[in-house]
């Protein structure tokens, strides 16, 4: 079955088409056929193609919306540029999966789309307002294309987290308002952690009741898991991905009345404080050079930048903080995880986060997380109590698989 993962943005599309079934899940013989991006919709876009044979030159193309990009993306895998055998049209597309940033409480896992779970995802527009619409418009898009015969799934970010018990998932305001308004933790990342957390216990020969890890997705967005037996127990991220870690452009954790001060001594609306904290904080905010980690650790040797310095140590500090809690939460793991686009490339900040966790067991081989770079590996010393493990995500591939599961109706056990 050949699956395309569409992630939709607001000026962007993402995709890949990954041939799957049931016996490729079992014996993990799923092949990625093409990937590709288009970016700057809504101009002259710059777009992105790569099949198995490596990355093509790119190209430049007038794309006004999601459904023109999708468009183009069709054609190009429909055709003889594409270098793909396996789809000679779009009748070999058998199935579309979407990555759907929130779920609510309405969906605890993967769905098979209909209007009364398009309905659904609507409803959430008020918990994701950035994300959501974007997400519907490649659903429509998808379904503009195909029509009902190819069948689409929803692959929710929070659904993961839907396992969190409520004294980890309530925040202390009046009860009434989390009635009313469901103001709550969801969490996101959902899919990364699960993937990463399913990797590791492939890794060790675990089972999932025996998987008990701290797992870490560190990018320009970044979150923290506690996962138990298996099952996330606790996230750092809230209500909204603003919540928690450190991270490129947003703050993370910050005492609430800041909002109120900002507006009053900055003239800010709430809607502006919340944009400053999402897109001009983290990184970006306390360097005031860039939210890129590669920048800030070469501008540190070059120039030993006490403003760079100081971003990089609030961005390890405080998820070293996280695993401490998480490892207080849990009553204790056998791993940390580390994943996402620092998580997989950046030893020297991997051997920042895990510096003073000797306490809890973890000690680092240097040697071993040197030479771990955009691969999966054991990265901590032989005999630790807690071990350490670097494993690059693969969020398409649970969103191929759970497409198919969804349709075939086997549950998703990763």
């Amino acid at each position: 079955m050949n699956v395309l993962i569409l992630n939709s943005g607001s000026s962007s599309l993402k995709f890949q088409v990954i041939a799957t079934d049931l016996e490729r899940i079992e014996k993990n013989t799923d092949e990625r056929l093409c990937r590709g991006y288009v970016e700057r919709i809504g101009g002259e876009s710059i777009i992105t193609l790569q099949n198995r044979q490596g990355p093509r030159p790119k190209l430049a193309a007038p794309i006004r919306d999601i459904s023109a990009a999708l468009d183009y993306v069709l054609r190009w895998l429909a055709s003889d540029k594409s270098g793909i055998e396996e789809i000679q049209s779009l009748g070999d597309i058998h199935a579309v999966g979407h990555r759907v940033v929130h779920g609510g409480e309405l969906f605890s896992e993967s769905t098979l789309i209909d209007d009364h779970v398009l309905k659904g995802i609507e409803e959430c527009i008020d918990l994701a307002p950035l994300h959501n619409p974007n997400n519907i418009k490649g659903i429509l898009a998808a379904r503009e294309q195909f029509g009902q015969r190819v069948p689409q799934v929803a692959v929710f970010d929070t659904a993961f987290h839907a396992s969190i018990p409520e004294p980890a998932y309530l925040y202390a305001v009046p009860y009434h308002l989390y009635r009313r308004h469901r103001i709550r933790r969801y969490g996101f990342h959902g899919t990364s952690h699960r993937y990463v957390a399913y990797r590791y216990r492939t890794l060790r020969h675990l089972t999932r009741e025996q998987t008990h890890v701290v797992t870490l997705h560190l990018g320009n967005g970044c979150s923290a898991a506690a996962i138990r037996a298996g099952k996330s127990v606790d996230t750092s991220m809230g209500m909204t991905p603003l919540e928690g870690l450190v991270m490129g452009t947003r703050s993370g954790d910050l005492d609430p009345a800041i909002v109120s001060l900002l507006t009053a001594k900055e003239g800010l609306s709430t809607h502006e404080v919340e944009a400053l904290l999402n897109t001009q904080s983290g990184l970006l905010g306390i360097s005031g050079l860039t939210n890129d980690m590669r920048e800030l650790l070469l501008e540190l040797s070059d120039h030993d930048d006490r403003r760079v310095r100081l971003a990089i140590e609030i961005f390890c500090y405080r998820a070293r903080k996280y695993i401490g809690a998480f490892l207080a939460s849990m009553g204790g793991a056998d791993a940390v995880i580390f994943t996402g686009g620092i998580g997989e490339n950046s030893p020297e900040i991997r051997a920042r986060i895990c510096e003073g966790l000797q306490w809890a067991g973890l000690e680092l081989d240097e040697g071993r997380n040197q030479e771990t770079v955009a691969r999966e590996a054991e990265i901590s010393r032989d005999g630790c109590r807690l071990a350490a493990y670097a494993i690059p995500t693969d969020e398409e591939l649970l969103i191929a698989r759970d497409t198919v599961r969804c349709i075939q109706g086997v549950p998703h056990p990763a």
